[in-house]
């Protein structure tokens, strides 16, 4: 990744081990040459959203704590100063990710103690949606501190609200495992689960994912979500076999993506269906019992279930 000089003179605020200058100057960001005082912040932990690509995404809110606050924490300094610099935020940045996580939250949890502010933010979008700060908010509230939310972009909730595909329950996967046995696995899963599903993937594994996905889901209709919110933004709507296809051919697979996926196909349970589950659960189970389990089953009202088992019964008096 190529830094620019603005932001190597930010990225010289941490070193890798953790340790931070204090921020110096006075608590400011910059909108469109219009400098602002940032407001001080309660002492505490600050999950602060940033653009998914677009830095004009970013909100007030979130300029305004990342200027006050006394640290911000993130995966990259790099990718985090570019974002300060264009809103001429001077915070002080420490590495926080996967590798150096349980190091540096302990530094994080003594600046805590000593009443700071700490603002975490993920390379891109909303902090802890696949990527690392669980244990550290968790952390921070066992001992008491303050967590406050700031929120704002999100890969995930972009991508399905273009997506054209049922928003009224989805199911975020994150990245489905790099190996294929394992890949086919959790798919069979998935197939299971009764609603959209969302997930990450890399460009290189387009292919091979969605060539699994249509083999273990069938072929749903999905949308594929490359560099939402950036320049060369793209959206494919088609089955999951022919975004296969496609990316197995000359699609482009650079960038980043999200891949959502309709849910699968229901219909409503037949009569002889609600009869035959009934006469099974009835063999080892109360009427009360199978009806709430065969209503479960079938989605079909309680009480249309419940008739239909007293019907059942009689007839095998």
């Amino acid at each position: 990744m190529t830094r620019c000089g603005s932001a190597d003179k930010l990225d010289r605020m941490a070193d890798p081990a953790g340790s931070v200058e204090p921020s110096r100057g006075p608590k400011v960001y910059r909108i469109e040459g219009r400098e602002l005082a940032a407001r001080p912040l309660a002492p505490g932990l600050y999950l602060v959203a940033t653009p998914i690509g677009n830095l004009g995404d970013v909100t007030l809110r979130a300029l305004e704590t990342l200027a006050a606050a006394d640290l911000i924490a993130c995966e990259d300094t790099r990718v985090t100063a570019r974002l300060l610099e264009r809103y001429g935020i001077r915070t002080a940045l420490t590495p926080y990710h996967d590798h150096n996580a349980a190091a540096a939250r302990a530094k994080i949890l003594a600046r805590l103690r000593d009443g700071r502010t700490v603002a975490l933010v993920s390379d891109a979008g909303t902090p802890l949606v696949s990527d690392p700060g669980y244990r550290l908010v968790r952390a921070a509230q066992d001992e008491g501190f303050a967590v406050t939310a700031v929120p704002g972009p999100s890969a995930v909730l972009a991508a399905l609200a273009v997506a054209g595909l049922p928003t009224d329950r989805f199911f975020f996967e994150g990245f489905l495992p790099p190996k294929d046995a394992a890949r086919r696995a959790r798919i069979a899963e998935l197939a299971r689960v009764p609603a959209t599903l969302v997930l990450f993937e890399t460009g290189p594994r387009m292919a091979d994912a969605l060539a699994a996905l249509a083999e273990g889901l069938g072929d749903r209709s999905a949308t594929v979500c490359r560099e939402l919110t950036k320049l060369h933004e793209e959206i494919r709507r088609d089955t999951l076999g022919a975004l296969a296809r496609a990316y197995g051919s000359d699609a482009e697979t650079r960038g980043e993506f999200v891949l959502v996926i309709a849910p699968p196909q229901t219909r409503a349970a037949t009569a002889e269906e609600i009869d035959a589950l009934l006469q099974q659960a009835l063999r080892t189970q109360s009427v009360k019992d199978a009806v709430g389990a065969v209503a479960a089953a079938t989605g079909e009202p309680r009480a249309q279930v419940y008739r239909r088992a007293l019907a059942l019964t009689r007839d095998s008096r």
